[in-house]
């Protein structure tokens, strides 16, 4: 994958060509994105829906995907580290008093 692209958008390119136009208009808001889902588990979804949709094109990248090709990359994570919902995230992590 480039690194110029964003990985939501990468996965959405792949699933229209697997011929998945509603999972990729998912995939293009962030449904599956490891920072941007307003799901808990994307990453389960995304392999239950592909493993729904059971084409030999979702099967296909339901492998990719469990190799982690369309996992967040380290840009995007410290994007969502520095952000407010990152931020707030790591704080509740932590002890009060910001020792581990």
């Amino acid at each position: 994958m480039s690194d110029k692209i964003h990985t939501k958008d990468f996965l959405a390119l792949e699933l229209l060509k697997a011929n998945l136009p509603e999972m990729a208009v998912k995939a293009a808001a962030g449904y599956y994105h490891d920072f941007l889902s307003p799901l808990t588990f994307p990453d389960i979804q995304l392999a239950n829906d592909l493993e729904s949709a059971g084409t030999p094109a979702a099967l296909a990248l339901r492998q990719r995907h469990f190799r982690g090709e369309f996992d967040a990359s380290k840009a995007e994570a410290d994007e969502w580290a520095a952000s407010a919902d990152g931020r707030a995230a790591m704080a509740g992590l932590m002890p009060k008093g910001g020792e581990p």
